[in-house]
């Protein structure tokens, strides 16, 4: 199967996270890795699915346990 590629804005109607918040994540250094297909501030980015949900498993944390 083929990798598949997302718009900012794609992830924003899959995943909820808005394209600003992306913005400032990526310019943070934080959230799933990207790619940025153009050079400049104007650049065209695009996120890989299989990042998404590879970044959304690290960010879970397991409840419960012995206190």
């Amino acid at each position: 199967m083929a990798e598949e590629f997302l718009t900012p804005r794609q992830v924003e109607g899959e995943y909820g996270f808005r394209v600003q918040t992306l913005a400032q994540w990526r310019w943070m250094g934080l959230g799933p890795d990207y790619i940025k297909q153009t050079p400049g501030k104007g650049g065209r980015i695009k996120y890989r699915r299989s990042a998404i949900e590879a970044w959304l498993l690290a960010q879970t944390v397991q409840t419960g346990g012995a206190a």
